[in-house]
């Protein structure tokens, strides 16, 4: 049913007419409510949350999923690893084989517990990007096989049940991608078969069409397909998918810097993509940026934290825009039909628990939102006004509305975020608001709200100039190591049980064939660690080869790009190969060649390379003894440290060490 603005003329004192908006439930309501949501994935966004120290770890996750606090999101939304790049890094499969299952690799499973913790009813989604490559026995396609990619998938539901107590709500198709028919009907049959009847299919995460043209084509696909995901869909919506009857969600939205800016393009999209386009679910990508701030889209998170080496976090305003809406509504409440646009700019919405509870939002924000991707924020018509509403139907011996207010300015030190008012008083089933440009206010029957807060954070610090890791120490007990960041294949922690000595417990490149691919994935594997703006710097890392004849690994420094681009990426690569050779290059797929010649490395074997950079100035030294010195020519003057192989080939890493010298 679609959404009615219903205006009205109000005699007011015996003096004038005005015109206003009703609030009623007379005629029936709208569409059920089905939460705000946020997504970790897509991909690595989450990748050094884990990494923070506690107590600011835990105060974060309290920002976003503790109900009656910040944000106090309502679905969640994660990434199915799929060992590929897809947008600020790689997050591993659970199934890197046909013969391989581990459902503890990634962070995701730690997120969605800690979520549950704080939320037990949050509903939980899950998504992939991309697919290990056995899938596609070597297509970059994985609906060939459409019982093999169905049974991958419900085995990932499954082990989270099994493995970590946790029931997935939802499941997708494809991110972004294609979709088979054959494979959604597949994919239902195979959780039914398995019991999970209960698990709903989103689809497909892409666009309105041709998914919803195909549903009113196709009564099995219509009857299997739960609800009509879109990805940023400018709050609109088309009719084929109305006509579908399925609920409709932005089921990926904002991708915006999370400035004042951002929160205020959150703060209308979350009630025009109801108003404009009948969606009754809005998911935030990203949850919060927790990735480097110079891989693709940073700081485009509801929150930020980047800094687990410092404990330093940011509260943006998008946390406190999300908790107009979530702390006063939850899924299960119905819209109003009575919901639309202010005369003068901005929207308001109406939400019931059907128990005579009223919430009602309204924001008046002046920034586009149609992409939500900056720059792309031109301004909307929106100028001061006084807004009238009528409450009618059971809401009218409502007598008394609390009020929380936002006000976002560029300028942050007049801001005001989330701030309880005095309750306005209801007379005559009749209130009256002066509305600004850039406010969100929330009035509610509701007498809850509370805007959490902890100590400040410590302040922001670089990197550390000089860190190291032998990667013997493994606490939190995540399959990353701390820092680094996969940008190209998937690196783990691997117990070398065959080497009772020094290199007992090492970081292991694990993958050995090329992913179903969600971006451009370079084919060598490559794993980002420190500080973007390092530019002389000494990384020091024992390697070992494992595949013979063919085999290589690298060391690296002043790297300069990640993300779907990686292929692309300069910085300089100092290269050992199995057959003996090495190699200096400016870029990751080995085309600007630097230099060349014999190291006598074999596969097998331990080795320790260094790579020193200073200025225009190189060498790399192999055991401690000088291999090669040069000069520079080429390539960007500062980027992270990097290690990574040369294929997607086994490989191990050891007693890393970075020292950076600042000018």
């Amino acid at each position: 049913m679609a959404a009615v603005s219903v205006t009205f003329l109000l005699w007011l004192s015996g003096v004038r007419w005005i015109s206003g908006y009703i609030i009623t439930d007379q005629g029936g309501l709208g569409r059920e409510f089905d939460g705000i949501g946020a997504v970790s994935g897509g991909g690595a966004t989450s990748r050094l949350l884990v990494n923070y120290p506690e107590p600011h770890r835990s105060h974060i996750l309290d920002y976003l999923f503790r109900p009656n606090f910040g944000a106090s999101l309502q679905i969640f939304k994660v990434e199915i690893g799929g060992d590929a790049q897809t947008t600020d890094g790689t997050e591993p499969s659970h199934m890197h084989y046909p013969d391989d299952q581990n459902y503890f690799r990634g962070y995701e499973w730690w997120l969605m517990k800690e979520a549950k913790k704080r939320n037990p009813n949050i509903k939980l989604v899950g998504l992939p990007w991309a697919f290990p490559g056995w899938i596609g026995r070597g297509k970059n396609w994985p609906y060939d096989f459409p019982d093999i990619t169905a049974y991958y998938i419900v085995s990932w539901i499954i082990g989270a049940k099994q493995y970590h107590d946790l029931d997935i709500d939802y499941v997708g198709i494809w991110n972004e991608r294609a979709f088979d028919v054959t494979y959604i009907k597949l994919l239902r049959y195979t959780l039914d078969k398995f019991g999970l009847e209960r698990v709903r299919i989103v689809a497909s995460d892409n666009l309105w069409q041709p998914i919803a043209y195909k549903m009113l084509q196709d009564m099995e696909l219509l009857r299997v397909i739960d609800v009509i995901g879109a990805h940023y869909p400018g709050t609109h919506t088309v009719p084929d998918a109305i006509s579908t009857g399925k609920k409709l969600w932005a089921s990926e939205d904002y991708s915006t810097f999370n400035d004042e800016v951002g929160g205020g393009c959150w703060a209308r999209i979350l009630n025009q993509n109801y108003v404009n386009g009948n969606m009754t679910s809005t998911i935030s990508w990203n949850l919060v940026a927790s990735y480097y701030e110079q891989l693709p889209f940073g700081l485009e998170g509801l929150m930020t934290a980047k800094e687990p080496w410092s404990g330093n976090y940011v509260v943006s305003s998008p946390i406190w825009t999300t908790a107009h809406t979530t702390q006063f509504t939850e899924p299960g409440w119905f819209y109003l039909r009575t919901v639309g646009h202010l005369e003068k700019g901005g929207s308001y919405v109406a939400l019931t628990d059907r128990l005579g509870n009223l919430t009602i939002v309204i924001e008046t924000m002046s920034h586009n939102h149609s992409v939500c991707i900056r720059p792309f924020l031109p301004t909307y018509n929106v100028s001061p006004q006084n807004a009238t509403f009528k409450l009618d139907g059971q809401f009218k011996d409502i007598k008394t509305l609390q009020v929380w207010h936002s006000k976002l300015c560029t300028n942050t030190t007049k801001n005001t975020l989330f701030q309880k008012m005095s309750p306005i008083t209801v007379q005559n089933g009749a209130f009256s608001l002066e509305l600004g440009v850039d406010e969100v206010y929330t009035l509610t029957t509701l007498k809850k709200g509370h805007k959490g807060s902890y100590p400040e954070p410590p302040k922001p610090k670089p990197f550390p100039r000089k860190y190291k890791d032998d990667f013997k120490v493994r606490n939190p007990p995540f399959s990353e190591a701390p820092y680094f960041a996969d940008q190209s294949g998937v690196f783990e922690y691997f117990i070398n049980t065959s080497d009772p000595g020094d290199h007992t417990f090492t970081f292991r490149q694990v993958l050995t064939q090329r992913p179903i691919t969600w971006a451009s994935d370079a084919p060598q594997a490559i794993s980002v660690i420190g500080d973007f703006t390092w530019s002389n710097i000494t990384v020091t890392c024992d390697v070992y080869i494992e595949t013979p004849d063919t085999g290589g690994v690298f060391i690296a420094a002043r790297v300069n790009q990640g993300g779907t681009e990686t292929y692309v990426t300069k910085g300089i690569y100092f290269w050992v190969f199995a057959d003996g050779t090495y190699k200096v290059t400016g870029d990751l797929v080995g085309k600007i060649v630097l230099g060349k010649g014999l190291s006598g490395v074999r596969a097998g074997t331990w080795h320790t390379l260094t790579l020193h950079v200073e200025g225009s100035s190189a060498y790399g030294l192999l055991n401690g003894l000088p291999l090669w010195k040069g000069e520079i020519t080429v390539g960007p003057a500062h980027g992270w440290a990097a290690i990574g192989t040369a294929s997607f080939e086994f490989a191990q890493f050891d007693n890393f060490m970075v020292k950076a010298k600042v000018l």
